[in-house]
């Protein structure tokens, strides 16, 4: 049986205090794997640091983890994909096991939930941002994870091929989640100490800048994987409009065949229009919807997965 090629995959902008930690770690844990360090424009040295290291450097000019994410999906071959953050705060030493319970499933992704190690790891603010975008998509797209915007997850070649890697910034991980939903592909969870950053180094994540850019995605993703409910609603808020406007003008007109206030009767026939409009866009775009689930399916499934095969 030929052994699984496994990648490390650490996005990176100015953690040139904590990158040489990050690979050591990894390449301690996992002597197999190759660690792939991509840095986003850093100006503090972080790839020097990490190629003294070991790690394979490459860079990536647009802004934003999503976009480093979507290069290094794009270049790196392997059969399965470990995605850290660079910041030193998870834990390395359970990259094993997290292969091994991957492997297990076998599962097209396994989120490491993070579990507080310190007293100033997890920010409250971002913990609490966390759980309420998770219950979040949980309530919208099905609830697989606890933990959906932990940086700390393995993917199968398959996930990586087929994913198509749209968001920009640290919305990232939302996407990879709802994108696991949507396919209904095999998803796990595991935890793992979750630690301090070291003296000096700075979170990039900025809680309400991030939160809101989340939440817009949600929105998006909303309109997007569910365009018949998303207009549907919004089908029925018109048409609910429409009748509280329309009611008393039909109900005068009834009483006195007069229609006294042409302008309520204008806005009345306008919000149903509106309303019947956007039921049609939404059965319309669930049609391509469904079609695009469809394409995406096929190319998860034209991905073929080379880790035990002989």
């Amino acid at each position: 049986m030929s052994t699984p090629r496994i990648a490390v995959l650490v996005p990176c902008h100015n953690e040139a205090l904590t990158i040489r930690a990050v690979v050591e770690g990894f390449r301690a844990a996992l002597p197999e794997a190759t660690i792939h360090v991509y840095d986003n424009n850093s100006t503090d040295g972080t790839a020097d640091a990490a190629r003294e290291a070991g790690a394979v450097v490459r860079f990536e000019s647009q802004p934003g983890k999503g976009s480093v994410v979507r290069r290094m999906f794009a270049d790196i071959e392997a059969d399965w994909y470990i995605m850290v953050d660079g910041d030193a705060t998870y834990d390395a030493s359970a990259a094993p096991r997290l292969v091994a319970h991957a492997q297990s499933g076998p599962f097209d992704m396994v989120n490491v939930a993070r579990v507080q190690a310190g007293e100033k790891a997890y920010r409250a603010g971002h913990r609490f941002g966390n759980r309420v975008l998770t219950g979040l998509v949980g309530a919208i797209f099905g609830s697989r994870t606890t933990d959906m915007l932990s940086g700390y997850k393995i993917f199968s070649r398959r996930f990586v091929k087929s994913f198509p890697a749209m968001s920009q910034g640290f919305e990232i991980e939302t996407e990879l989640m709802i994108h696991a939903l949507e396919l209904r592909l095999p998803v796990s969870e595991i935890s793992a100490p979750y630690g301090e950053r070291p003296e000096g180094s700075t979170s990039k994540l900025a809680t309400w800048r991030d939160g809101f850019l989340i939440l817009t995605l949600i929105g998006i993703l909303v309109q997007r994987e569910r365009p018949l409910e998303f207009f549907g609603a919004v089908s029925a808020l018109l048409f609910l409009l429409s009748l509280g406007f329309g009611v008393p003008v039909v109900t005068e007109f009834l009483a006195t065949g007069l229609v006294p206030r042409f302008p309520t009767a204008i806005l009345a026939s306008a919000l149903m229009i509106a309303s019947f409009l956007s039921l049609s866009v939404g059965l319309i775009l669930n049609a391509v919807t469904h079609s695009r689930r469809e394409m995406k399916r096929l190319a998860y499934l034209a991905a073929a997965q080379r880790s035990s095969t002989p």
